[in-house]
């Protein structure tokens, strides 16, 4: 049997979802619940800036439908982005190490920390069976040239059982044989490579589309848009991921995670594509041409959603 594929947005309280997509006057409070109503999944992009607190995760689990999956965005020291200490829970500060700047120094005793207070952070979504996989969304700077994938191997024992979906961000790691070898050491750590659709440029922070399924328990692919001259120049979200995704272009990614579903128990597409509302429209429009029921049309209101 195939594998079920899961579509989804990279959060659900984007500026722009807020502006163009939720309905006007909304209630923060009230939007997981509306955004459950129509996708199945969803990426936890706060969770990148700040471990949460386990009560506002409890919450997150009480209003979305059994079934609901979150995957959780590890918080950016993990994912060798620049971070504050300030960034970092308050009992942790004390043991970083801190350069002139004020970023901190990632060291095996605060990855341990900080993998140990996301574990705790999610229990509530584990404990419900809300909880997908990890993303670690590597930064750029995580070279071959620089760095090795060893590097990620505590991290992903710490958070295991549960599957941690490696996204790199350096092309070079697809050069050559080089991607034969990362594959090869994802599947033997048990973590699932992150495939992308991207803009066609050969820029080394574009990735090409390369699809693979190294964990049988999740494949995941990721939809940034296909803005070349936005996602190297833009300074913002909206710049740099705006694109609207024709029906022939997600056609293509809907051909990629039926392939991949052939494989993986679970397939998760993620839209990246962050501009105003093209990521839900887009996962919305994914979800009918994969035969999936995509929920209420945009424009319900809650008091239309009660009366159906």
């Amino acid at each position: 049997m195939a594998g079920r594929i899961l579509v989804g947005t990279s959060s659900w309280a984007d500026p722009g979802f807020v502006a163009e997509w939720y309905p006007k006057g909304m209630a923060a409070r009230d939007r997981l619940a509306w955004y459950a109503e129509r996708f199945e999944a969803v990426e936890v992009n706060s969770t990148f800036y700040a471990v949460p607190d386990a009560a506002t995760v409890a919450r997150w689990a009480q209003v979305t439908p059994d079934g609901f999956t979150f995957h959780v965005k590890l918080h950016r020291l993990l994912s060798r982005h620049s971070a504050p200490a300030e960034s970092l829970p308050p009992e942790i500060r004390p043991r970083a190490d801190v350069d002139g700047r004020g970023r901190v120094r990632l060291d095996p005793g605060v990855e341990e920390a900080m993998a140990a207070a996301t574990l705790e952070a999610t229990a509530p979504l584990r404990e419900a069976g809300k909880l997908g996989a990890f993303l670690l969304q590597l930064s750029p700077a995580f070279s071959p040239k620089a760095h090795r994938l060893q590097e990620l191997d505590p991290l992903i024992e710490r958070l295991a059982p549960h599957p941690v979906a490696v996204e790199l961000r350096n092309r070079n790691w697809t050069a050559d044989e080089r991607i034969r070898d990362v594959l090869d050491h994802l599947a033997d750590r048990g973590a699932a490579w992150v495939g992308v659709d991207a803009p066609r440029a050969e820029h080394f922070t574009i990735m090409p589309p390369i699809d693979a399924v190294t964990d049988p328990r999740i494949a995941y692919l990721r939809a940034h848009g296909r803005n070349a001259e936005g996602y190297l120049k833009g300074r913002t979200v909206a710049e740099r991921f705006g694109w609207r995704y024709s029906d022939d272009e997600l056609e293509e990614i809907a051909g990629r995670a039926r392939e991949l579903a052939g494989t993986a128990a679970l397939v998760n597409v993620a839209f990246n594509n962050n501009r105003g509302a093209d990521a839900p429209a887009s996962a919305r429009r994914m979800r009918e041409l994969l035969g999936q029921d995509p929920g209420p049309p945009p424009g319900a209101s809650a008091g239309q959603l009660s009366l159906g």
